[in-house]
């Protein structure tokens, strides 16, 4: 439960803040302890969480943009950290959030650093948030970071949102496809093909294919659906659990001739984005690069800058000379690398390739979708027509026997 107090300090100074207890007894006992003399201890009302919150809620991009905003925004005007962390408790009513909240208090209640909290969630944050969060708390600029994560994580967003806007046409295409299929060869197709296989009527050899496709499909559809579903459960637990599977799957997109090149802009874009973020919160070079290749979803990309760190700078090399012994990479911005290293314009330049790529990565997606639509639209025509005329023309050869 959550109680809300009032208590005066030692030194006569009035403090209010929220506490997780078990009852009144066990707020009272934690007040002094810590030299509080209560005044008042109030229950908080919290809202029920049903199932679905409780389990299909996370902390999505949105969270942390507005848990990063805040606490910057709080820390700017002398708040400490912990009487944000209290604030924020009251405030946010999503569950995934509050209940991480609770775990930052409790962790600083302890005396535990302020990135503990976040390193024990490394499929919500980044390896580039802990990462940064984990700088700050060394430097003690956690107001300049946070503000920096901000305006990355809604830089993300954006990209994201504008990739999903691209998408959503063909994937409505795609299902409308989907479903007209499945309405036609469960309910339409063995119906007819009953009645032709009855009345002794010879029908074409393309029309006998459609109606065996259908009356095999509406006699299994539900083992269909079912084996459909699981296929695509494996796959996507394969891709993103297995290293088997991460492999396949960078191999057949590395290869598919227009996915590929869009793929590798966005290794760059999150790679540029990475490295620049990590270079303004102040960690060496070597670690922000070893930090990138975390973040890198391409492998030959990952490899390459993991060679960076580990063989090449290690070695003496310097960073201009590194990157440009890694072909892999694009000549291009391995040459504006070495240059800006040279000018000391290095982050600068990380950020402008960054925002270049992604600018990049969305017009090649929006290219991609204007040629998708009218290719889906013309195969939904074709496989309309296709089962149109494997039924008119059966009846048109039925009705002439009469």
């Amino acid at each position: 439960m959550l109680f809300h107090y009032t208590a005066i300090e030692s030194s006569g100074k009035a403090v209010e803040a929220d506490l997780e207890a078990n009852s009144v007894v066990d707020v009272l006992h934690a007040l002094s302890e810590k030299g509080l003399r209560p005044l008042s201890v109030k229950e908080m009302k919290q809202k029920k969480r049903d199932f679905f919150q409780r389990w299909f809620s996370g902390i999505t991009t949105s969270d942390q943009v507005f848990l990063t905003k805040y606490l910057a925004l709080m820390l700017r005007v002398g708040t400490d950290l912990l009487s944000a962390i209290d604030i924020l408790i009251v405030d946010f009513d999503k569950p995934a959030v509050h209940d991480f909240l609770l775990e930052v208090r409790d962790n600083l209640s302890k005396g535990q650093p302020f990135y503990i909290a976040f390193e024990a969630h490394p499929r919500t944050f980044s390896p580039t948030f802990i990462n940064l969060v984990k700088a700050a708390g060394r430097s003690g600029n956690l107001q300049k970071t946070f503000e920096d994560l901000s305006t990355t994580l809604e830089s993300e967003a954006e990209l994201k949102s504008r990739i999903r806007s691209a998408m959503i046409y063909p994937v409505v295409l795609l299902v409308a496809m989907g479903g007209i299929l499945i309405f036609l060869t469960t309910f339409v197709l063995p119906k007819l093909a009953n009645v032709f296989l009855t009345s002794g009527v010879q029908p074409p050899w393309f029309s006998e294919i459609v109606f065996s496709v259908g009356l095999f499909v509406g006699n299994n559809i539900w083992a269909l659906l079912f084996t459909i579903i699981i296929v695509v459960g494996v796959g996507i637990f394969a891709v993103r659990r297995t290293e088997t599977g991460k492999r396949i799957f960078n191999a057949v997109v590395t290869n598919l001739p227009v996915i590929k090149g869009i793929y590798r802009d966005l290794a760059v874009q999150r790679m540029s984005a990475t490295m620049s973020s990590l270079l303004k919160a102040g960690l060496p070079i070597t670690e922000t690069i070893q930090i990138a290749a975390e973040t890198v979803s391409l492998r030959e990309y990952r490899f390459a800058l993991l060679r960076i760190a580990n063989d090449g700078l290690a070695k003496g090399l310097t960073l201009g000379e590194a990157f440009k012994r890694e072909t892999a990479l694009p000549r291009s911005v391995t040459n504006l690398i070495a240059i800006s290293e040279k000018a000391g314009h290095l982050e600068e330049v990380l950020q402008t390739l960054a925002d270049f790529y992604g600018a990049n990565v969305d017009g090649s997606i929006k290219g991609v979708v204007s040629l998708l639509e009218p290719f889906m639209l013309l195969l939904m025509g074709v496989m309309v027509a296709v089962i149109a005329l494997s039924i008119i023309v059966p009846i048109y050869q039925l009705t002439t026997q009469f």
